[in-house]
């Protein structure tokens, strides 16, 4: 089995840190800082998942390796920039997260694009 092991790490820390995101949302945050969190850790989460889907995907082309990566990286920033808006009072970081979004919407499309152009596979 052919798998990124890369990619697979980063995506397990990307999840790793959403759940420490999303605990302290629920048991720390303040009510303003909450949503912000939740919201973040939500997102980054997912496509820590994406990105680990991605990299275990065995006869993975090398475009969905890049879907996931971006995908996973998007995550990331998302929720670091929603994090550092809440709790470095850091509103700039406004103008960072829409380039999370923007990288975790091309992973997915990315790896649309790698599955319809994969080979198909009759079980």
């Amino acid at each position: 089995m052919s798998w990124n092991r890369s990619l697979a790490g980063f995506a397990a820390l990307n999840g790793a840190m959403a759940v420490a995101v999303g605990a302290f949302a629920a048991h720390g945050a303040g009510p303003q800082v909450k949503t912000l969190l939740t919201t973040g850790a939500s997102y980054q989460l997912a496509h820590a998942l994406l990105g680990l889907a991605c990299a275990l995907w065995s006869a993975a082309p090398r475009l969905a390796q890049i879907g996931g990566w971006m995908a996973a990286v998007g995550g990331l920033v998302f929720c670091l920039a929603l994090s550092l808006i809440g709790l470095a009072s850091l509103p700039a970081m406004g103008a960072v997260a829409p380039v999370g979004g923007v990288l975790m919407i091309a992973g997915w499309l990315v790896v649309a694009l790698a599955v319809f152009r994969s080979p198909s596979v009759n079980a």
